[in-house]
């Protein structure tokens, strides 16, 4: 079975988002990452190439791959910001409602700037997902 792509680095958090080019999402960047800092009680670590990501959880699916993957996350696309914290949990609808104007896809929240958002309910749906993610998958090994 192929390993995922997307694995915790040794790369530095800082130097990825100083090098983000535009001064706003630079600085939605470092306000996303203390927001997900202080929501997950982790610190910030490099998955990949490109997505920021904060405590960690195991996977194993019915088909039998498994891996490990952030519990929450986010990457400086070059069109959007995008969270990784959609969990599918039964508030989760609500807060999007609330949130503002955003995108989703499968597990994927895409918002073009913080400025667009509620930024109170954004906490609220990355908390949910914290919550989510540790009572699908438990807390790390």
């Amino acid at each position: 079975m192929a390993e995922n792509k997307t694995r915790p680095t040794g790369a530095s958090v800082d130097a990825f988002l100083a090098a983000v080019a535009d001064d706003a999402r630079r600085a939605d960047c470092a306000q996303l990452a203390g927001l997900m800092g202080r929501v997950t009680g982790e610190p910030a670590v490099m998955w990949g190439d490109s997505i920021v990501g904060f405590g960690s959880v195991h996977y194993r699916y019915d088909s039998g791959r498994e891996g490990d993957m952030p519990l929450v996350g986010f990457s400086p696309r070059k069109g959007d910001l995008s969270l990784y914290v959609l969990s599918g949990d039964e508030a989760e609808a609500a807060r999007l409602a609330r949130l503002g104007r955003h995108k989703t896809g499968k597990a994927c929240l895409n918002l073009r700037q913080l400025a667009d958002v509620d930024l109170a309910v954004l906490e609220q749906l990355v908390a949910g997902a914290v919550e989510a993610m540790r009572r699908r998958y438990g807390e790390p090994a």
